[in-house]
């Protein structure tokens, strides 16, 4: 980018002082609380205004300074400016680094330079700017505010159902674990897949918490926005993720591991019955782990953004996906057989169901 062909100066007329475009839309991100999508928008912002105050600092120290009284080139962590001229308004084109800038890449943003060659401050502490051209995006439409209000409200609803399935599945789980009588391995498999379902509950709702809590912090000063998106802030969201990620397919295996226990009962046993619930086990909550890891890796060190809740490379997110897919084959294929043994044992007349597994 050249940097003197941005600027302009016209002569001194009265203008006032609008609030910074950026710092509008940094609360905004916060109020709305779109976690991901705003998240991703404010990241990548945050890293192009970085990008902008390297570039303004470049150029500053790279051109010669002018002779004569005059305002000073400055980097007001809003927009870069030239040396001012006394008595005359200092404008510049709207910063790259907004996310709307393709709507107002014509607009201009300005300051004045007083006669003192001082840039015209307000209360003494705050700059005197005009960015009205480059901040016209700022307003919520009514759609978008309707939109906000329906997420949240969507949030809401499941939020609440998974406190009300968790309370259920802890209840569920408190009686199999108890009773001496309901110990075997059939409930063990559906303590297991109760088990699940709660982990899942669980790592939803405390994912969506950190996402919460680590998008809506306060944004102040530079040292903030620096802070919000670098790793380190992010290691919770992306642990939570991560864990959440695991449940999901942890899941969808104990189903596979309770159509495989049916089969068998069914069908008959290929291993002895004592080593058939650590089978059970490596099945329900080892198999995610062969997904989740790789998984992970691609995602620290390929898309490591944000907290890994979007997918710019869809190859990376069928890891995840494919297990999931395969998961519910198994269950089809299953399930088809286990109706095909039935119906041919009916065609056969066996009426009195004397067999305890047709049964």
């Amino acid at each position: 980018m050249t940097w003197p062909q941005t600027w302009l100066h016209i002569p001194l007329y009265a203008s006032w002082m609008r609030p910074s475009p950026l710092l509008s839309f940094l609360s905004l991100c916060a109020l709305c609380h779109s976690q991901s999508v705003a998240g991703k928008v404010l990241e990548k912002t945050i890293e192009e205004w970085m990008r902008y105050k390297e570039d303004c600092h470049r150029w500053m120290t790279s051109t010669p300074l002018p002779q004569g009284l005059h305002c000073n080139r400055t980097f007001d962590m809003y927009a870069c400016w030239p040396d001012g001229t006394p008595g005359m308004i200092t404008s510049v084109t709207c910063p790259y680094y907004l996310p709307w800038f393709q709507k107002v890449k014509h607009g201009q943003v300005s300051r004045r330079c007083g006669l003192d060659g001082h840039w015209v401050m307000i209360n003494g502490t705050q700059p005197w700017r005009n960015s009205s051209q480059c901040d016209d995006e700022m307003e919520m439409t009514k759609e978008e505010v309707g939109t906000k209000d329906l997420l949240l409200s969507f949030r809401a609803l499941y939020t609440v159902g998974y406190s009300v399935s968790l309370l259920a599945l802890l209840s569920s789980l408190l009686i199999l674990t108890m009773c001496r009588k309901l110990r075997c391995t059939r409930n063990y498999i559906h303590a297991n897949l109760f088990f699940s379902f709660a982990l899942r509950g669980i790592s939803v709702i405390v994912k969506d918490v950190l996402l919460e809590k680590r998008w809506g912090m306060q944004i102040i000063e530079v040292s903030d926005w620096e802070i919000l998106i670098s790793n380190k802030a992010a290691i919770g969201c992306r642990t939570a993720q991560v864990i959440m990620q695991y449940c999901i397919l942890a899941n969808h295996y104990w189903f596979v591991v309770e159509a495989v226990y049916l089969y068998k009962l069914l069908i008959g046993a290929v291993f002895s019955e004592k080593n058939n619930y650590t089978l059970y086990l490596y099945l329900g909550w080892g198999t995610p782990v062969l997904f989740v890891v790789p998984w992970m890796i691609l995602k620290y060190l390929k898309e490591n953004k944000e907290c890994w809740a979007l997918n710019d490379n869809m190859a990376y997110w069928w890891i995840i996906r494919i297990p999931i897919l395969l998961a519910s084959v198994i269950n089809l294929v299953i399930f088809m057989r286990i109706l095909k043994m039935i119906l041919s044992k009916l065609r056969a007349n066996q009426k009195g169901f004397a067999d305890y597994k047709l049964r």
